[in-house]
């Protein structure tokens, strides 16, 4: 049997409808919301302060913790338990695995910057999704990085590599299925995520690493207009109250 066609009309080479926005929670240092398909992520950014305790502490550079939770309501299936899972403490490690190739923390000895993700909404793609929101909300932060990070997954639905797999073709039951979560420097042209779950033949796998790598651009471009859009808006605002006063 051959997958003909996606449930939402989209290419195999076309990710899902994606929304972003900086600075969308008013307390944190950084912040950002990143929507694709019905996944949504918000992820918070706190720090970098001083970490306690102490014996955990770095000398040389800060270090990064990430924290990946999925709230009770947000699942396409079954209610997710409240509380960490060894699913979210993994998805939690990998994601800080990623994201720290980007991120220089050594002006920051002894200290911690902490990144909070909180999926609201899931319909497959969610460490994705937290990744581009985690990577943007450092940027807006205003930590010093040497590119943004951009993710997506990859894989196959039958006898077709997709891109950005939905829960319905994580879920497909009349063949194989591969789904491979990605996270990518634009810059360096670096894996700094990669992951499988699934059966896929060598060929088919470089045609999936090769989709992503083209589809990562369009994120990217995304992310960077997110975080464009904050920073005029800030300093028009900036610009309106000194004219005011």
């Amino acid at each position: 049997m051959s997958y003909t066609k996606r449930k939402d009309n989209r290419g195999f080479d076309d990710f899902r409808k994606v929304e972003a926005k900086a600075g969308v929670i008013k307390n944190a240092d950084g912040s950002a919301y990143f929507k694709i398909g019905n996944t949504i992520a918000y992820a918070a950014v706190y720090g970098p302060r001083e970490l306690y305790p102490r014996f955990l502490q770095n000398p040389t550079k800060g270090i990064l913790r990430c924290n990946y939770n999925m709230m009770p309501f947000s699942g396409m299936g079954e209610r997710v338990r409240p509380g960490p899972s060894r699913r979210s403490k993994e998805i939690s490690m990998v994601t800080q695995k990623a994201l720290i190739p980007v991120l220089d923390l050594s002006e920051y000895p002894n200290a911690v910057v902490d990144v909070f993700i909180e999926l609201t909404e899931t319909d497959a793609g969610s460490r994705c999704a937290g990744i581009c929101a985690a990577s943007m909300a450092l940027a807006d932060a205003g930590l010093k990085m040497r590119d943004l990070v951009t993710a997506v997954s990859v894989g196959k639905v039958d006898d077709k590599v997709v891109v950005d797999l939905d829960y319905a073709e994580e879920a497909y039951e009349d063949g194989h299925v591969a789904d491979i979560p990605i996270a990518y420097i634009p810059s360096t042209g670096e894996f700094s995520l990669l992951q499988m779950d699934g059966i896929i033949s060598t060929d088919e796998f470089i045609e999936a690493l090769t989709l992503a790598k083209k589809a990562m651009p369009r994120l990217y471009e995304i992310q960077k207009k997110a975080l464009k859009e904050k920073y005029l808006l800030f300093h028009g605002n900036e610009e309106k109250g000194e004219k005011n006063e």
